[in-house]
């Protein structure tokens, strides 16, 4: 059986799935067509059910629950990794109601935070992720929403950091970050979805066990990262909750919902979101 397959080609990602996707492991019979994408790419692709399975962000996620189940193995949560605001110019972070904000995506888990944490700073425009710090550097935006690798380098560019949006969902809940998910659609058999939760944790295991391994493929999509950053970024985001999300994961992604939807930032959920 051959399945659609979509993730980012950031390091943590490719680290996570190339074990799967060159064979080096047993996949119970499924082979797996991959597409390599940014993150909103394949939110969007999500909105319509595209993928069989795919990494997308927890935001993404509350528009498209209907059409995926979230996997125990794959997502990326933890502490202190969450997205940045930075910006050229030292700012108060309690007044951002009208400045301007370069965001990552409209349905990144960053926007939803940052919706979160300032509901009156609706005056947000979108660029690649890799684009917000030129664009601060060039004042077309007040502030910016940084996530993957640019929170290893905009320091070196002197921007500052105004809030680490880790730091501020950690005050407010004592949980995790979470921030994107691989998730498989509802159309596929359970016992299908059940051995695709099992091939994943299967490759991390193996990249955990034969780090060279992955490297040529983590390498190769990395966009000319440096050895540093590139390390750097799996330790950061591939952890205990990318093997299992386990009870603390759940109740973090739990939380997350909660709190936005009282907001009213997403829409109302249906009763089951995860695939155990």
């Amino acid at each position: 059986m051959k399945l659609t397959l979509g993730f980012s080609p950031c390091p943590n990602d490719t680290f996570i799935f190339d074990a799967m996707v060159h064979g080096r492991i047993d996949t119970e019979g499924l082979e797996f067509d991959y597409l390599l994408a940014d993150v909103e790419e394949l939110n969007r692709k999500a909105f319509v059910g595209e993928l069989d399975i795919t990494k997308m962000s927890f935001f993404a996620y509350a528009h498209a629950a209907a059409n995926y189940l979230i996997l125990d193995s794959g997502s990326a949560l933890g502490h202190r990794n969450g997205p940045l605001l930075i910006s050229k110019y030292k700012i108060d972070p309690g007044n951002l109601g009208n400045l301007k904000i370069a965001i990552p995506g409209k349905y990144t888990t960053a926007n939803m935070l940052f919706s979160i944490a300032w509901p009156e700073a609706i005056n947000k425009k979108e660029y690649s992720f890799s684009s917000i710090e030129d664009a601060l550097l060039k004042e077309e935006v007040d502030a910016g929403l940084i996530i993957h690798e640019t929170r290893f380098t905009y320091d070196k560019r002197g921007l500052l950091k105004v809030e680490d949006m880790g730091e501020f969902w950690e005050k407010l809940t004592g949980l995790p970050i979470p921030l994107g998910t691989i998730v498989a659609s509802r159309k596929l058999p359970e016992e299908v979805a059940l051995k695709v939760n099992r091939i994943i944790r299967r490759s991390l295991e193996y990249a955990y066990h034969d780090s060279l391994a992955s490297y040529d493929f983590v390498v190769a999509n990395a966009r000319e990262m440096d050895s540093t950053v590139m390390n750097n970024h799996i330790k950061l985001y591939v952890n205990k909750f990318t093997i299992n999300l386990g009870k603390d994961g759940k109740k973090a992604i739990t939380e997350l919902f909660r709190v936005a939807g009282e907001k009213g930032i997403i829409p109302a959920l249906p009763d089951r979101i995860f695939l155990t």
